[in-house]
């Protein structure tokens, strides 16, 4: 070569080439073969594990052929302990190729040799199972016979908790709650009809095991039934079991009746990669269903949730995020966010147990009784103007569809509601959503008009053309209607007459 650069880089190439197997740049990776020596092991822990299962459960198919031979199942235990060695003889297979790879030392063989071990681990594992699962229950029916006699004793000792359990308490709480609220009779007496067959239920198992507990204690192997027996004992065990367990959570529905109550966003805050929610729960626990008083508590505390949930609620600070009514239980709560407090409001016109429809100036609003004064500050955060009638009706109408109803103040030209509500400006402004600029960038906080560009507003709302309906979290349920009681002749509550109230970034 006349060229001395080419000649200079051709001796640079070999020697790269040269040098390159002793860097190890082209073996398979560390982690690589550390894995399939991790497996080697593992494989050959197994195939011990699978052969000491066989042989375990062959013995005790031999020396205990008395109790086997009323078990059906156990005439399959062979054929499933031979099938969970021939997965092993695949699992083997691959541990073969993987040795073959590791010796070749190839990392273009990388990919090949983690299918390889993940097959082999698949196969293992699933031997493994196969054969500890028939081992466990060839011993389940050796310990049955080992402990006959106790388990005789307690097969009579969970039948005289069934025989002599007292439903006389879940029947008087049932039987209040159907008279209170007849529209969950139906569910009721299913669950409590549930609960009588398995007295039942125990009961024909103790006469029907008469005869093999019989030749239990008499040890007249020879003739026991050792599969009817166990079978007797699991079901007369679980019976005993699923019987105190049905009646407390039956007697838990009825007492879920009598509470209505409220979970409201009333904070939120983002730390770094966490995201924060402020709960308040405001429960209110009626005495029976037409009862005018409540007992009202609260409860506020953060959480910590997903982000996906963060977002998802944005735009719902102040609002009832879960809401369930006195009369269903709390797995029928409503999770549409909705402004809180209205779903305690009457139908126009009508009155309930926590207020009624007055009438000043030509104009109809909602009054809440003075007995739920407290549960009235909590849900509206001390701060209750008192609500219209044509705004309780658009209320009803985005309610009854399932629909998230935010309001719109007309003077503002923004929602009254939620994150960008005007009613919320002037309740939480002393939220750390609010102190930390939350509402910052929101175009009605220095223009009336326009929330649309906010960075809190609802994805696509600035785009004229887009859907800028209430979103939906789930489907809502309507408020039962109740029938107007007699004018109450108590004095009636006072309230604070409407006003604008203060608004978030505004002087």
């Amino acid at each position: 070569m006349k060229n001395p650069a080419l000649r200079l880089l051709t001796v640079i190439v070999l020697a790269v080439m040269a040098v390159v197997p002793f860097l190890g740049l082209d073996d398979l990776p560390r982690s690589t073969r550390s894995a399939i020596d991790s497996e080697r092991s593992a494989l050959a822990s197994s195939t011990a594990q699978v052969q000491r299962a066989k042989d375990e459960v062959g013995s005790e198919l031999q020396s205990d052929a008395d109790i086997f031979r009323s078990v059906p199942a156990s005439q399959q235990w062979p054929v499933a302990l031979a099938g969970a060695q021939t997965v092993l003889q695949a699992a083997n297979r691959d541990a073969q190729q993987l040795a073959a790879l590791e010796k070749q030392n190839r990392r273009g063989d990388r990919q090949e040799a983690e299918k390889l071990l993940a097959d082999e681990r698949q196969l293992r594992t699933s031997a493994v199972r196969q054969a500890t699962g028939v081992q466990n229950e060839a011993s389940h029916w050796v310990d049955l016979k080992r402990h006959l006699p106790d388990d005789l004793q307690q097969m009579a000792r969970d039948y005289q908790a069934i025989h002599t359990f007292d439903l006389n308490a879940l029947n008087a709480a049932v039987q209040r709650a159907e008279t209170d609220w007849p529209q969950k009779k139906p569910d009721l007496d299913a669950r409590v009809a549930s609960v009588q067959q398995l007295e039942a239920r125990g009961d024909q198992i103790w006469q029907s095991s008469a005869e093999e507990r019989r030749l239990a204690a008499a040890s007249d192997f020879a003739r026991l039934n050792f599969g009817a027996l166990g079978s007797a004992a699991d079901a007369l065990k679980a019976a005993a079991a699923d019987l105190p367990r049905q009646t407390t959570e039956i007697t838990a529905l009825t007492g879920q009746l009598y509470n209505s109550w409220d979970k409201l966003l009333v904070d939120m805050r983002q730390h770094g990669h966490t995201d924060e929610q402020e709960i308040r729960t405001v429960t209110t626990r009626l005495p029976d269903a037409a009862a005018k008083t409540g007992a009202t508590t609260s409860d506020e505390r953060w959480v910590e949730v997903t982000p996906a949930t963060y977002q998802a609620m944005r735009n719902d600070l102040g609002m009832a995020i879960e809401h369930k009514p006195a009369g269903k239980y709390d797995s029928e709560a409503d999770r549409v966010a909705q402004p809180a407090g209205f779903a305690y409001v009457a139908p126009n016109g009508q009155s309930n147990q926590y207020g009624y429809w007055d009438h000043s100036g030509g104009q109809s609003f909602w009054v809440f009784y003075g007995q739920y004064a407290l549960m009235r500050d909590l849900l509206f955060n001390h701060s209750y103007r008192p609500l219209g009638r044509y705004e309780f009706e658009d209320y009803r109408s985005y309610q009854s569809t399932g629909r998230t109803y935010y309001g719109r103040d007309e003077a503002a030209g923004t929602p009254r509601y939620g994150s960008q509500g005007t009613a919320t400006a002037d309740r939480y402004s002393g939220s750390s959503y609010a102190k930390s600029g939350g509402f910052k960038d929101s175009k009605y906080a220095s223009k009336s008009g326009n929330y649309r560009d906010s960075r809190f507003s609802t994805p696509g709302a600035s785009d004229p053309n887009a859907d800028h309906s209430p979103k939906r979290f789930g489907s809502g349920s309507s408020q039962p209607h109740v029938n107007p009681p007699s004018r109450p002749s108590a004095p009636r509550p006072s309230f604070r007459p409407p006003s604008s109230g203060r608004r978030f970034g505004r002087h």
